[in-house]
């Protein structure tokens, strides 16, 4: 067997494993948006919007007390949330970087950003937990003043989310665009993310810019939740279903 031969043959043996391997990294990153998007949406929306009642501090201590389980079961899930997310900044980067390799490391860090935020934003939660637990040495605070800064501190991880999620944004804005280019996975899956991206910034901002945000919270949380879950949603079936099949295109 010539030369050339041997080496056509190992340089197609090599490009079935980086085939398999795209295939099979693409599965992994699917599983673990899977997990972000479950894990997410239990937390925000089955456990905390149902346990907090808009205005009313002593009901919403009431409810967590009553329901401190799922309480602690929903910071377990942002745990599991946050993890799944640094695992994923890692593969995004892997397997963008021949698009752009600076572009693909700078939606790595975004992403790496909101994750240190949510983690460090937990704290707030644990603070809730801390000052409806009647411990000894809060002995000194009525019970109505304990309530109101559980009330605080429930709110201020409401704050802390809406930060994490403007580094989010960034990050799926330019995911997204590299998505676009490579080839790797459907262009319009790209396109959807971006726009995405756009709900996530636009909301995010006029919490931080609107005194009567809360007037429009409804219009606002439909700007971003559609979108966002479409796209997000898409993209993790298809990484479970189809994995990373097509070969990347060549970019300037």
């Amino acid at each position: 067997m010539s030369s050339n031969t041997l080496t056509l043959e190992k340089d197609k043996m090599k490009n079935n494993t980086n085939t398999a391997s795209l295939f099979n990294i693409g599965r992994i990153a699917g599983l673990l948006y899977l997990t972000i998007i479950v894990s997410g949406i239990f937390a925000e929306f089955f456990v905390r919007q149902s346990l907090r009642v808009p205005g009313d501090a002593s009901a919403t201590a009431g409810n967590i007390m009553a329901s401190e389980s799922l309480f602690r079961l929903g910071i377990a899930a942002d745990l599991a949330m946050i993890m799944s997310d640094v695992a994923l900044a890692l593969i995004f980067y892997v397997l963008l970087k021949k698009v752009n390799q600076s572009l693909s490391l700078l939606a790595a860090f975004f992403r790496l950003g909101q994750a240190t935020i949510l983690g460090l934003n937990l704290l707030n939660l644990f603070a809730v937990i801390q000052l409806l637990s009647r411990d000894s040495f809060l002995s000194t605070f009525e019970a109505g003043q304990l309530h109101s800064l559980a009330y605080l501190f429930f709110n201020a991880h409401g704050t802390g989310y809406s930060i994490a999620m403007v580094f989010f944004g960034f990050s799926i804005l330019v995911l997204g665009y590299l998505i676009f280019r490579s080839g790797y996975i459907p262009k319009a899956l790209g396109a959807l993310l971006m726009l995405a991206s756009v709900g996530y910034l636009v909301d995010s901002f006029a919490k931080f810019l609107m005194p009567n945000y809360a007037s429009y919270e409804g219009i606002f949380t439909m700007v971003v939740f559609v979108p966002a879950f479409i796209s997000e949603l898409a993209l993790c079936l298809w990484l479970l279903i189809k994995g990373l099949k097509v070969q990347p295109e060549e970019t300037n």
